[in-house]
């Protein structure tokens, strides 16, 4: 079946949250209505508008900032601050200097390039032209690409729920784009990562591989979805009848395993992408290249980190921090084996949530999962890395109540983080440390929450919304209608041949789905009745 030949679904009959809102302007259509629907002004073009207007503001919140005079903390009283600006000069792109050849740059090799790619020529044009104001052509230079990259990945999305068309609003409306759409260049990593989870679902393997390895080259954090992704392919793992294995069990085995073939060519093709980047940097320049991993491994905690708010915890009166997570902040090397054992600990329960789930959880839902307890536990988790998440807490729950909850807490959290740096920078004091301390915790616990639906979604998935549009994954790509492995099975109570094959809460179910349909339709809806809990 075809994407097109569905009616989108309406988050106002669907989702608690917008029916609720709805109710303003009457409540949703009924199930007979009839609306007469604008030909031009389609959910995918509304969407996409949307995505152009948030870009837009955000031009607007950052502007009393654009001419980089920041007098008397202006970038922080107004909340306007960016590293682009900031890192013009900082990095020596306003001096003419080619990142990682004249000066180490603090980024992966893909996000200096980047930044050369824009900066340099606005450099040469200031040369010749002195009254221009360079940082400013610099930042709104950026700021037009990084627009048409976010606005890209809200198409992105479109494409990967195009039955579900609303959801991509999540992204292009959320109020966390609106203030750090521009604070750094995460928007670039941000398209590519998007684009290599299309690929995927689209079943091109080497194409995923390229972007996949582009993103890595850019930011590290899309290296954390090659994790969900083994986990996914291993529960799917099969051994072939004795009666194929004739020419050879390995190759019988491979040819009996899609799942891992089309998984071990994405990553062996991210892995040359990336080492067809970062080689030439790490063979002429090596000292430049280091320059991220040395500043990373010897970084201490950051603000609004687990660790942060551990260390300056409000114990009542002036006493602020809790003497265990104190001295693991002062010393650099027990931060990072704390960090990376609560991670790995986070991880292995996440391969068991994996393994136990009565149904293959999707592949947003884990590696949204996986780059939450990345955030969460990790010593470094700055403002603009909320965007990290978004696309992922899209893909893996698109329901607005908690989606918004979280967003409303990571606004309070960019409020009291810009207080808290006016108060560093020597301006008034604007907020009590507590306020800041309390802000973090909340950002902290929301995306908590998040999670902790999303796990409950794994673990009960009727409670799914996508799988009410979509028969599996229509993210997984191969893995979309893959059978289980029979220790998968007999491990989680359910059935080789099929999605779900056991009672739900008690709630039978009237007809096992049968596995090889799902595939041949390309993860289409199934016929009403078919896996669908006796009413």
């Amino acid at each position: 079946m075809r994407d097109v030949d569905h009616k989108p679904a309406s988050p106002a009959r669907t989702d608690w949250f917008v029916r609720g809102l709805s109710q303003l302007v009457g409540g949703p259509a009924g199930r007979f209505a009839t609306v007469k629907r604008d030909r031009f002004w389609t959910p995918v073009r509304v969407v996409l508008a949307l995505a152009c207007l948030v870009i837009a503001l955000n031009w607007l919140q950052k502007s009393p900032c654009m001419d980089g005079a920041w007098v008397d903390n202006v970038q922080y009283k107004k909340g306007c601050y960016t590293d682009v600006l900031a890192l013009y000069y900082a990095e020596h792109l306003s001096d003419g200097m080619i990142p990682y050849v004249d000066f180490p740059v603090e980024y992966p090799v893909l996000t200096g390039a980047f930044m050369g790619l824009l900066g340099l020529p606005v450099h040469a044009l200031g040369v010749k032209n002195p009254a221009i104001n360079q940082a400013m052509l610099f930042y709104n230079v950026n700021a037009v690409v990084l627009g048409i990259l976010g606005v890209a990945t809200v198409g992105i999305l479109l494409a990967l729920r195009r039955r579900r068309p609303w959801d991509a609003a999540l992204l292009a409306c959320a109020p966390a784009m609106l203030v750090t759409a521009t604070v750094n260049w995460d928007l670039l990593v941000l398209c590519l990562a998007a684009a290599a989870m299309l690929f995927w679902a689209r079943r091109k393997p080497v194409w995923a591989g390229v972007f996949l390895g582009l993103a890595v080259a850019a930011k590290f954090y899309p290296l954390l979805m090659v994790g969900p992704l083994v986990l996914l392919v291993i529960r799917t793992l099969r051994m072939p009848p004795r009666d194929e294995a004739s020419g050879g069990r390995v190759a019988a085995f491979w040819a009996h395993n899609p799942p891992l073939r089309h998984a071990l060519t994405t990553i062996s093709v991210a892995l040359l992408t990336w080492a067809a980047i970062n080689g030439p940097v790490w063979f002429f320049w090596r000292e430049s290249w280091n320059r991220f991993w040395d500043l990373n491994s010897t970084r201490g905690v950051d603000w609004g980190t687990l660790w942060y708010i551990g260390a300056h915890f409000p114990l009542g009166g002036d006493r602020y921090g809790i003497p265990f997570f104190q001295n693991i902040a002062g010393n650099v090397d027990t931060l990072n084996f704390a960090y990376l054992l609560l991670f790995v600990l986070c991880c292995a329960g996440i391969a068991a949530l994996t393994f136990l789930a009565p149904r293959r959880p999707r592949l947003a839902a884990l590696a949204f999962l996986v780059l939450a307890a990345f955030l969460i536990t990790g010593k470094v988790w700055s403002q603009q890395y909320v965007l990290w998440l978004i696309p992922l807490a899209v893909l893996a729950r698109p329901r607005w109540g908690a989606f918004l909850a979280w967003q409303a807490a990571e606004i309070g959290y960019f409020i009291a983080f810009y207080g808290e740096l006016l108060g560093a920078s020597g301006g008034k004091q604007a907020f009590p440390e507590w306020v800041f301390v309390t802000a973090s915790g909340l950002r902290l616990g929301t995306l908590a929450v998040l999670c902790g639906f999303v796990v409950r979604d794994i673990l009960k998935p009727r409670e799914d919304i996508v799988r009410d549009t979509y028969a599996d994954d229509p993210d997984g790509g191969v893995l979309d209608g893959a059978e289980d492995a029979t220790w998968v099975a007999r491990l989680a109570g359910t059935g080789p041949d099929q999605l779900l094959q056991r009672e739900d809460d008690g709630v039978p179910v009237l007809a096992p789905v049968d596995a090889e349909a799902v595939a041949r339709s390309g993860g289409g809806a199934l016929p009403r009745g078919a896996g669908d809990p006796v009413a």
